[in-house]
């Protein structure tokens, strides 16, 4: 894919939350938080009327925005896998917690998480022209981690062979 273009959702937007690391042997064990931050890159072949590889605005990044809000925005993260998932259900039931059950809390995988949601949101505002690339999820300066499309280095190596070909034959 010959363009690519950067989302950086950082810390400042106030993605506060919640979460543990449950099966950590330090303090990470232990209910901490965080204001989550979230950088995505997207890639295309072509551009869209505009010059864009995707609308940061409404009409492309908003599905996006929404569903960051509502999934990290005041809650509290509990891995699928938590020994301690019931109670933190009853904090829920009791009216002291929002909670997002999410596949595990730590940031690489969160970053597979937004990324399995995230991408068919993409593909749905660009009508498949555009597609997601990588997400980075950060806690702070310090710590992230980034989850990459799976068979990115591959589809990479397609797409530069196919330009070479069609290049060949032009």
């Amino acid at each position: 894919m010959p363009f690519h273009s950067i989302k950086t959702y950082g810390a400042e937007r106030g993605l506060s939350c919640v979460f543990r690391q449950w099966d950590a042997r330090t303090d990470c064990q232990l209910m901490h938080g965080y204001s989550l931050g979230f950088r995505f890159t997207f890639a295309a072949e072509t551009l869209d009327r505009r010059g864009w590889v995707l609308d940061f605005g409404e009409g492309g990044f908003g599905a996006v925005r929404r569903w960051l809000h509502a999934t990290f925005d005041h809650t509290l993260l509990v891995a699928a896998d938590d020994p301690a998932r019931e109670k933190f259900e009853e904090l829920a039931r009791c009216g002291l917690a929002d909670i997002r059950m999410v596949p595990g809390t730590s940031c690489e995988r969160l970053a597979q998480h937004v990324f399995a949601m995230v991408q068919p949101m993409v593909h749905d505002a660009t009508q498949g022209r555009c597609r997601l690339r990588a997400v980075e999820c950060f806690e702070h300066g310090a710590n992230s981690a980034v989850y990459e499309q799976p068979d990115a280095q591959l589809q990479q190596t397609v797409d530069d062979v196919m330009r070479a070909v069609l290049e060949r034959l032009e």
